[in-house]
């Protein structure tokens, strides 16, 4: 048989061996080659009576297939286009479903969306037990649903109320947990895997038997009948219309999705899924959320890739919530870390909290045993500054205070080599000041993570006039290591990130200040889409950060006839930091699962407990101008480079709404004009802090947009 470009085909014991390997990507992608390519075999495997089976593999390390090329949405404009595409999916994985043949997906490494699809059209499915298997359907994530049968298929495998599980929020099955739901038919080593598959063939073309059905028995009672799967279907689209306010269609057409197969039939319900699924691709939620797709993914790209030095060894400094995030982060990408705190004893606190953490991965069967000790082994705890001689990179996550921040440099460089990189992770004070008595500020750089680190994709790098290009790009690289989205502002007070949500928090205190209540402004802007409120947030984050942020960027803003609240610091003052010392806006009782009660004694600060009505309309405006306005004023000031950059991090980093593409696509969605004239309306009635950014005015009489696809 011919071998193919991308197709790689072998036979082996009346077995063909097909490995996928696109030699021109780092990951196979399912693209009209491929789907040209496996048209074209499974002609051939049909007729070839010397062949009894086959077996799909990949030719890349830790990779199936990453999921469908969205590229293929760029030459597909239509629903009804978009609609056909997935119906051609659809016919290739009828045929396979459909061949007398026995087809065995052989799986390691991710195997996500259409990757999910194709394995599920198989026959029978082993997956390896390596941590970097997972498999998953996250096209909700683009405003989508799976338009290969993933939302046919995947609940008549494994039950409706688990697939739903998975296909609703686009999350990750692990090895044991594909094996347990059913997905999996097997869990090998991953050098064992293409045997494995071959023998399943065999057995397979000798006895076809049905797969066991892992649903419990109140499972298959509730799911078995019209009136339990209504119930299960009713209450999936309550809880979805709680988490996402109404904002994201998506999710709920999943459900529609898979009920309507269940109502109809199996054939009808996958042409219903390509309907649907056209239909969502056309709508402005997925557009923005597929533009959100290309940003991260070119973000991966290192713009100074060439410069990029070897990093091996890392120091940590302060081995709290952050310092130890940052550790297992780097550990997980087989780094060894120098966990250094003032006492052995914080050092070893740090690293305890990481192993639990591992224990937890252990518990799920993501990791083993073996792969958590291997990677505890990697944390060196200390209290000095013994060895940092050989550090490569060293990153402070101490107490947001500039003398100790610059004393802690001085320190590193006495004791480092000079090609040692030191990267501080404040989130507010100018890299330029904390390297101001540095001997090689060259070497200094701002790596800005998001707590908790493990989670928050986002790292905000930071660079100085000084900062060499080599360290830039250094950085870059280990934070996309990291698994982090990366972006790159210049220095200044707050940076992007931090400055951009000051107004918005700032917005909140004077709106309490006037009489709203901390309920209405947490609901109005999880309506809007944050995903939590900006009081929320206060406790969250600690009002005495938001109190220090407010004093380094106070001069700022009142510089152009802003309005601070000082209310902040008052709280403070007053002994209020938020869940961390279990007083805030809210009230936290220890081991308490309850809904989180208002602290009413709060209201004492802003006039008493006689709240007002505000519409949800004002308030949303208010809080979401302010942010989008000092993103523009930050393009102006040159902080941020690039549009992408600001979207991203708004949307990364500070949970601004994705269905709304991040602050620059918003302004370009509703046009520059109307933001202006927004943005003029709120100063007329509540000052100078409302006042346009000029850039924003330019593009509102030039009639400009930030993107250029907008």
């Amino acid at each position: 048989m011919k071998t193919q470009n991308i197709l790689h085909i072998e036979i082996s014991n009346r077995v063909a061996i097909i490995t996928l390997d696109n030699p021109d990507e780092k990951v196979n992608k399912l693209d009209e080659t491929l789907i040209e390519e496996f048209s074209a075999f499974l002609e051939q495997f049909k007729n070839d009576d010397s062949i009894d089976g086959a077996v799909l593999i990949s030719g890349k390390d830790e990779n199936f297939i990453a999921g469908a090329d969205i590229e293929m949405f760029k030459t597909r404009e239509t629903a009804e286009e978009l609609s056909e595409l997935s119906w051609i999916g659809h016919e290739i994985l009828l045929q396979i479903e459909n061949s007398p043949k026995p087809v065995v997906a052989a799986i390691n490494g991710s195997c996500m969306g259409g990757g999910s699809e194709l394995a599920l059209a198989c026959h029978y499915r082993i997956v390896s037990d390596h941590s970097s298997t997972k498999i998953g359907l996250p096209e909700v994530k683009l405003g989508l649903l799976p338009g290969m049968g993933g939302t046919q298929r995947l609940p008549r495998l494994i039950g409706i109320q688990k697939a739903l599980g998975y296909m609703l929020p686009g999350k990750n099955m692990y090895s044991y947990q594909a094996k347990k739901t059913g997905f999996a038919n097997e869990v090998v080593h991953r050098h064992a895997l293409k045997e494995a598959a071959i023998k399943a063939v065999q057995k397979l073309s000798e006895n076809k038997s049905a797969a066991k059905d892992k649903r419990s028995l109140l499972e298959k009672i509730l799911e078995g009948n019209p009136l339990g799967r209504k119930i299960i279907f009713s209450q999936a689209r309550k809880q979805t219309l709680g988490q996402t306010k109404g904002k994201y269609p998506a999710p709920l057409k999943i459900i529609d999705s898979v009920e309507f197969g269940y109502r109809n039939g199996f054939e009808k319900g996958l042409m219903n899924e390509s309907k649907l699924f056209g239909e969502l691709a056309v709508t402005s939620e997925s557009r923005e959320l597929v533009n959100l797709f290309f940003g991260i993914t070119a973000a991966k790209k290192n713009p100074h890739e060439n410069e990029i030095q070897p990093v091996s060894k890392i120091g940590v400094l302060g081995a709290g919530l952050m310092g130890s995030g940052i550790t297992e982060v780097s550990i997980e990408q087989g780094y060894h870390v120098w966990l250094k705190d003032q006492t052995i004893e914080n050092s070893l606190k740090g690293s305890e909290s990481i192993r639990e953490n591992l224990d937890q991965k252990v518990n799920k069967r993501i990791i083993s045993r073996f792969e958590r000790d291997e990677k505890m082994s990697l944390i060196h705890p200390t209290d000095s500054y013994d060895g940092f001689e050989k550090i490569d990179l060293v990153i402070e996550a101490v107490f947001e205070d500039l003398s100790l921040k610059q004393s802690i440099v001085a320190d590193v460089e006495n004791r480092a080599s000079e090609k040692t990189i030191f990267a501080t992770n404040t989130s507010s004070l100018p890299i330029s000041d904390i390297a101001s008595k540095a001997k090689r500020p060259e070497n200094i750089i701002g790596m800005h993570y998001f707590s908790p680190v493990q989670k928050m994709p986002l790292l905000e790098i930071i660079k100085t006039e000084k900062t060499a290009d080599w360290v830039v790009a250094t950085a870059y690289d280990i934070g996309v290591k990291q698994g982090k989205t990366v972006i790159v502002v210049n220095d200044g007070p707050g940076f992007y990130t931090t400055r951009i949500l000051a107004p918005y928090m700032n917005e909140a205190l004077l709106l309490l200040e006037e009489g709203a209540s901390i309920e209405q402004l947490d609901k109005a802007m999880k309506q809007f889409g944050f995903p939590v409120g900006p009081v929320a947030l206060f406790d969250e984050v600690g009002i005495d950060v938001g109190a220090h942020v407010a004093d380094v960027l106070s001069d700022k803003f009142e510089a152009r006839g802003a309005k601070t609240s000082t209310k902040a610091k008052e709280l403070v003052d007053g002994g209020y930091k938020g869940r961390k010392n279990r007083k805030g806006f809210y009230r936290y009782e220890s081991g308490s699962k309850k809904k989180k009660e208002i602290n009413e004694e709060i209201y004492g600060f802003f006039g008493g407990s006689n709240r007002k009505n505000f519409s949800d309309d004002e308030i949303q405006q208010r809080l979401t101008l302010m942010m989008v306005n000092e993103a523009v004023y930050c393009m102006q000031d040159g902080i941020l480079e690039n549009p992408i950059d600001g979207d991203l991090g708004a949307i990364m980093g500070l949970g601004f709404p994705p269905f709304l593409g991040g602050p620059f696509r918003y302004i370009d969605k509703l046009g520059s004009e109307e933001i202006s004239n927004r943005m003029k309306s709120l100063q007329k009635d509540h000052g100078a802090r409302f006042k346009p950014a000029a850039l924003l005015e330019d593009f509102a009489k030039q009639g400009k947009t930030f993107h250029e696809s907008a």
